[in-house]
């Protein structure tokens, strides 16, 4: 197909599917052998996800109604999780690979998606499924919405903006970066001299506001629980100057360095390949006709990752949109510790890293791009996931066990803990196990290996656990868990496989009827 005069690539569909999937099912196959339990984040949902609520302890809303069907349909399994956390994550793929297909063409995204699927946070972490998972596709959805705004100048695409950052809300509070990273590109194209953009970012902000009101009143009506969990786990660390600079330093090796950094190796390559391709071709261009430039590229090869033809102002809001979206959440998160002391998440970067991929292709444009060549494309980054999977076997439990760490959740050998108290639960209760009170995460995953799936009221606090009833505790009584590093009173060891955790049952007050919940 021509295109602006030259050979432009068009892959098959089909083909992109097929690629898509082989890398779902190979990650995802291989995440589940490489864990003795799944993540403590699907945990916690699947703890959440027995009611359904407009806000809960830790985290708004979305992510656990986005479970509810998913479990309806397939079960309150792990598996459930993984498929639903990788959906998010390649469905904003497909977002950003649509909308950098019509911004700068199809070999520039191609090689985004490629090198972005490079980043361990998506391929590693594919079965992960969190509040951080379903905001990835909400910030990928809001940066088409405000370039279609942009482009279009259509109030229907505003309205589609609003309704992304209200969505991104009821996922994470963390969608404000998103929203700052949407006015940043609206001032940066001086939108405020169109009248149509100026109604359309009210629009955006109103829908955005009618969205997020009902648990805006969950949050008044619970004296916004989930912004103390905040303060308590991060924001309110109150660190001196010289830890503020390490938290930064840290953070920033950590998401370009760390995380990102098969991405980079992805591009770097990827480039040598692609102009060492075009100066043969072109050395055999001159051989052949003297001198004279081929009038198509050599097989399996595609020009340049070319621009599509649009106008030079389309094409610097088209860089000034990926910078916006891919460099903000590092400057702001960077500029809050320092103001405010805040500890930094490591985590907080990973909605947005999809996007800093295409922000250093636009910074470092001429280091990379040359003659894209398809084949050699996926061939390096088919290398990079093999590498990238062999280090996943070699740490894992089920593999080498190579680099564990005391603090490595994948150790935590749930079917033992099943195996060693289900029994003695079930004896000492007089019937089933309905409900398992302690720490979230050893008594989600405990629950999930028990053929009762019990409630899990978390840390005994039912103000925390609206899905587990006073009465039911008092009718059917529970199994209690408890880490310490020395045994509490009244509870005795789990065993030798797990020194630190300790369990009792509270004994019912009358029979359990066999259907009871919460």
């Amino acid at each position: 197909m021509q295109h602006g005069g030259t050979l432009a690539w068009k892959p098959d569909c089909w083909r992109i599917g097929i690629g898509v999937a082989v890398f779902a099912v190979a990650w995802l196959w291989l995440s589940d052998r490489a864990v003795l339990a799944p993540p403590t984040d699907n945990i916690e949902q699947l703890i959440w996800v027995r009611s359904l609520e407009w806000g809960y302890y830790k985290h708004p809303p979305l992510p656990t109604w986005l479970l509810w069907p998913a479990v309806q349909a397939l079960g309150w399994t792990a598996w459930t999780t993984y498929l639903l956390g990788a959906a998010c994550t390649l469905g904003a793929f497909a977002l950003m690979w649509g909308l950098l297909r019509g911004m700068r063409g199809e070999a520039y995204a191609a090689t985004a998606a490629l090198a972005g699927l490079c980043v361990t946070f998506y391929n590693g972490r594919l079965y992960f499924y969190n509040h951080e998972i379903v905001l990835i596709p909400l910030v990928a959805g809001c940066a088409v919405a405000c370039w279609k705004a942009h482009t279009t100048r259509r109030i229907g695409w505003w309205i589609v903006l609003g309704a992304s950052l209200g969505l991104g809300g009821l996922a994470k509070y963390q969608m404000a970066v998103a929203a700052l990273a949407v006015l940043l590109f609206w001032l940066s194209q001086k939108a405020w001299r169109d009248p149509m953009h100026v109604f359309g970012l009210q629009v955006a902000g109103l829908t955005a506001l009618a969205v997020f009101a009902p648990h805006l009143v969950w949050l008044s009506n619970h004296d916004f629980e989930p912004l103390q969990y905040a303060m308590a786990s991060s924001l309110a660390a109150g660190l001196s100057w010289e830890p503020r600079l390490h938290e930064i330093a840290n953070w920033w090796g950590d998401q370009l360095l760390n995380r990102a950094l098969p991405a980079w190796v992805f591009l770097a390559v990827v480039g040598l390949l692609g102009r060492t391709g075009a100066r043969s071709c072109s050395a055999a261009a001159q051989a052949v006709g003297g001198g004279s430039a081929p009038s198509q590229p050599s097989a399996g090869a595609s020009p340049r990752a070319r621009i599509p033809p649009t106008t030079p102002a389309e094409r610097g809001a088209g860089r000034a949109l990926l910078l916006c979206f891919g460099l903000t959440p590092l400057v702001f998160v960077s500029v809050m510790t320092l103001i405010s002391g805040s500890h930094i998440q490591l985590h907080w970067g990973t909605p947005f890293l999809l996007f800093m991929v295409p922000a250093v292709m636009e910074l470092t444009r001429d280091a990379w791009t040359g003659s894209f060549r398809p084949r050699q494309a996926v061939l390096v980054f088919i290398v990079i996931q093999l590498l990238l999977m062999l280090r996943v076997e070699l740490t894992s439990p089920t593999g080498a066990g190579l680099l564990r760490r005391a603090s490595d959740w994948r150790f935590f050998d749930a079917q033992a803990l099943a195996d060693a108290l289900h029994e003695r639960a079930v004896a000492e209760l007089g019937g089933p196990v309905k409900v398992i009170s302690g720490a979230w995460a050893e008594s989600g995953a405990l629950a999930l290996r028990l053929p009762e799936k019990p409630l899990v009221l978390i840390d005994g606090q039912f103000q925390f656990s609206p899905w587990v009833r006073p009465d039911l505790v008092a009718a059917c009584g529970a199994l209690e868990l408890r880490r310490a590093k020395t045994p509490p009173a009244g509870y005795g060891p789990v065993g030798p496989a797990f020194p630190l955790l300790y369990w009792r049952v509270k004994r019912p007050t009358a029979a359990c009827a066999p259907g009871a919940t919460g």
